[in-house]
């Protein structure tokens, strides 16, 4: 598997596309995007790029959920490449609908779908066991501090992603984590599970203004 990071237009807020293919471009490859982000500016760099004699350089798109910065571009790639466009749930654009757990091949490796709604309701992971890497989209799975409000349903995402031996995280706009992907989720999970007993401790107590002596 090859995962290209697309440059990003540094005139427009967008997120970070990802153009995966396979090791060799084999024919049955399926060249594959993740998120498109908020203009056409990737279809110069998809063009320039060797995915494959006789292949449509882009077989399908697969959107981590349905915000602007990530979808926007995609009647551009539509009109240019013509690809099945996959999301979770009824993502504006899309039409095929992705399930949690389902396995989704991209390039010449299988995938599965995990349900990650942190960050919006159709939010999505891509995770390829085989290669032990993730694709977040705007899932935070970097967390550098003990604060926020998380849901019990991500804790459980995260720990299990914590049991996993993770290398690479590619994210919706940070830098791609390319090595030790593990170490940054056990982190990550420390600082949600600080948060959350904070806020549990918190909610327990009550506010001091309401206290009753």
């Amino acid at each position: 598997m090859r995962v290209i990071s697309l440059k990003r237009n540094p005139k427009t807020y967008s997120c970070k596309a990802y153009l995966i293919l396979g090791d060799w471009n084999r024919l049955e490859d399926v060249n594959t995007l993740v998120d498109v982000g908020s203009d056409g500016f990737i279809i110069d760099e998809i063009d320039k790029t060797a995915t494959g004699l006789g292949k449509n350089p882009i077989d399908q798109v697969v959107l981590t959920h349905n915000h602007f910065d990530h979808t926007r571009g995609l009647p551009e790639i539509l009109r240019k490449y013509n690809p099945r466009v996959y999301a979770f749930g009824t993502n504006g654009g899309a039409n095929e609908r992705l399930e949690d757990g389902q396995i989704i091949r991209m390039g010449d490796r299988d995938f599965c779908v995990v349900h990650t709604p942190a960050h919006s309701n159709d939010s999505i992971c891509l995770y390829c066991a085989e290669e032990r890497v993730i694709f977040s989209g705007d899932t935070p799975l970097k967390i550098l501090t003990s604060e926020g409000t998380y849901e019990p349903a991500f804790l459980s995402f995260l720990e299990w992603l914590a049991g996993i031996e993770l290398k690479a995280i590619y994210s919706g706009h940070d830098t791609p984590v390319l090595s030790n992907g593990s170490r940054i989720i056990r982190r990550t999970l420390a600082n949600t599970k600080a948060a959350m007993e904070h806020q549990q401790q918190t909610h327990a107590g009550g506010s001091p203004e309401y206290q009753v002596s």
